[in-house]
């Protein structure tokens, strides 16, 4: 019969046995482990070379697709407005060309019949609007148009460049026109408080996003309007003339709708000109 110290050892030999193979089995496993681990990161790589590759030696088609405007210029859009949807008070004088100059400082002029109010215009933050306002201006949309639009009260603003509003006395569409063609918003003044300091120079634009066109108007008070509007630039002389203006006060034409009415006091644009772009 077997004795009891034999099959002690018996069991501790079975016991060794058991933990040694298991351990061998996990060390296959970790080798496995790692040679899957390793073809992986060998096939990224591999992936990623193909790509570089790919895009390295693209032909020139793909570069045409990917190519960025110029240095010191911007990509604009002027959305050319259906026929169908333009009034009467459209004026269609064509439309800019989509490489504007994104460098310099502009002087806007707008000479009027109480005298001239001047604007300075960074293009680096409205290339775009900055590149309509020269189109428009060398066009001579501007000349010969009225001030329209005055609110005496809360946003403080007079509002100018509607090339329909010209003539004698006033009509119910005054405020509607503008050029053949719209564009995007630029320079949103989010994070300014006020959004629209007294001197700033902004463009009008309806609810819609995308939707500016000639329209702009003067600041003459801090304004909490909300930061929807392109800041254009910054009066640089004249704001005593608006504020002359103001003062005088509005007839409420637009009261019960976007507010305020027609200047009292008569401003009438004889020529807007907008100065090469310096520096």
């Amino acid at each position: 019969m077997t004795s009891t110290r034999e099959r002690q050892r018996a069991a501790a030999r079975a016991r060794l046995e058991k933990e040694m193979a298991e351990r061998a089995a996990k060390a296959r496993k970790r080798r496995q482990t790692q040679a899957i681990v390793s073809a992986a990161a060998v096939l990224v790589l591999v992936v990623a070379g193909t790509v570089w590759l790919a895009v390295s030696l693209g032909g020139d088609d793909d570069k045409k697709d990917t190519a960025a405007p110029a240095a010191g210029t911007a990509e604009c859009a002027f959305n050319a407005l259906p026929t169908e949807q333009r009034p009467p008070q459209i004026k269609d004088v064509g439309v800019p060309s989509n490489q504007q100059s994104a460098t310099g400082v502009q002087t806007m002029t707008i000479d009027t019949n109480l005298g001239p109010i001047t604007a300075k215009v960074d293009r680096s933050k409205v290339p775009c609007t900055a590149g309509s306002f020269s189109y428009l201006a060398e066009k001579n949309f501007f000349d010969n148009t009225k001030c329209h639009r005055l609110v005496s009260e809360g946003i403080k603003v007079l509002q100018c460049g509607d090339p329909s509003a010209t003539g004698n006395g006033w009509r119910e569409t005054d405020g509607q026109g503008g050029p053949s063609y719209r564009m995007a918003e630029e320079n949103l003044p989010t994070d300014k408080r006020p959004p629209y300091p007294e001197g700033v120079i902004a463009m009008a634009k309806s609810q819609d996003p995308g939707s500016t066109g000639s329209q702009f108007f003067i600041v003459y008070g801090d304004s909490p309007l909300d930061p929807a509007y392109t800041v254009l630039g910054t009066i640089t002389g004249g704001m005593d003339l608006v504020k002359d203006v103001a003062k005088a006060g509005d007839d409420g034409a637009f009261a019960q709708q976007a507010g305020g009415g027609h200047p009292k006091k008569e401003v009438i644009i004889k020529d807007l000109a907008m100065s090469p772009p310096q520096g």
